[in-house]
């Protein structure tokens, strides 16, 4: 099949970019014929509080790559979507996570699939936006309507589709194994190159810091008077665009200066390796989510997770068996990490049976069973 994607890809940096390239690599090694078509312009800058949207790492990708998309020029919508319908994929796959991006995505769908042959396919981060603003539901429901087919990877995700559309043939799949950042480094390699002690219980803390994430709440946790036994050290790994100072402020209130190192830089996708190897729990103390790419590189380096129950999380981590599910406050998280740090908990066999499940010929195989539904 040919087949395009229309979203995030490298120059861009992040988890979107990192899913979109890897999901048409799993395309192209099945035999398919991809490519993809990016942005020339991604975020105006009210919407991207960071540092920069690129990346300097070096591509990896063997397929196309096209920057011709700028989100906020109609002009450029047609003009794509004209490319596409003339070059007839069979199928257009859009990864939608953000109602902002609605009209460019639904006017490139709807220009491209006038041809009559082409599907739209849309996998959906998110229906509903982590935070919201005014023109979210009028900007989803245009999206909504130019969509051939959708793919969730959350209960919850699949469920608020239905408050857009409730016609279309929907799967719901989970998101796949972030595979595509190396093996692991040998643990002490990885200690030293970021600084941390052998002899301490390492917590990981990874991604852009959102308000939603919750780390106010893990740091609150972090200061219950159980865990001093412990030699604990929580790692915060990821650019902050909430108020860092507002963190900073916490740490020292609680008396975590000596327990927290706070690195408030976007990870490169060769560090990424060297941070999970580091770690001994990887920790998503969410107030809201639907699905997390975290969890995802957590399973591929085999380590175990502490998340909280909302959105997607306890479909993908597994209490007892990939790590602990807990409620989302300071209590619930520090009883989970005095568990884990008392009892010396090893979930290393039943990880490796867990992350059977998120393999990316399951996501590729959901697509395919979706484009022959629409044919048939």
């Amino acid at each position: 099949m040919k087949i395009v994607l229309v979203g995030t890809a490298y120059p861009y940096r992040g988890g979107l970019a990192s899913f979109n390239e890897r999901l048409m690599q799993q395309f192209q090694d099945e035999g398919d014929q991809v490519e993809i078509q990016t942005f020339s312009l991604q975020y105006p800058s009210f919407l991207f509080p960071g540092k920069t949207q690129y990346s300097d790492s070096t591509p990896s990708h063997s397929f196309k790559i096209e920057r011709s998309v700028s989100s906020v020029n109609p002009f450029s919508w047609i003009r794509v979507g004209r490319k596409l319908k003339r070059m007839q994929p069979d199928i257009i796959i859009i990864k939608y996570w953000l109602p902002f991006m609605a009209p460019c995505f639904g006017t490139i769908a709807s220009v491209a699939k006038a041809n009559k042959h082409t599907r739209i396919v849309a996998i959906a981060d998110n229906i509903i936006a982590h935070e919201p603003r005014f023109f979210d539901k009028w900007f989803t429901a245009y999206f909504a309507k130019k969509v051939d087919c959708w793919v969730a990877m959350s209960q919850s995700v699949l469920k608020d589709i239905d408050i857009f559309d409730t016609k279309s043939p929907r799967v719901l799949t989970p998101h796949p194994l972030f595979d595509n950042f190396g093996q692991s480094v040998e643990r002490n390699l990885a200690l030293k190159a970021l600084n941390l002690q052998a002899d301490k219980i390492n917590l990981l803390f990874f991604g852009l810091v959102r308000e939603y994430k919750g780390l106010d709440i893990l740091l609150q946790a972090m200061k219950d008077q159980r865990l001093k036994a412990y030699p604990l050290c929580l790692v915060v790994a990821g650019e902050f665009y909430d108020d860092y100072s507002k963190y900073e402020q916490m740490v020292e209130e609680y008396g975590l200066s000596g327990v927290v190192k706070m690195e408030n830089k976007f990870i490169k996708d060769e560090d990424v390796a060297t941070y999970f190897s580091a770690c001994d729990l990887v920790v998503l103390p969410y107030k809201s989510a639907t699905q997390s790419g975290v969890t995802q590189i957590a399973f591929h380096f085999s380590k175990p997770m502490l998340v909280t129950k909302v959105g997607g999380l306890p479909e993908i981590v597994s209490e007892g068996r990939s790590g602990y599910v807990c409620e989302p406050n300071a209590e619930s998280i520090a009883d989970c990490l005095v568990d884990f740090c008392s009892n010396q908990r090893n979930f290393d066999q039943t990880l490796q049976q867990e992350k059977q499940r998120f393999a990316w010929d399951k996501m590729t195989a959901a697509i395919r069973e979706l484009y022959n539904k629409l044919k048939n």
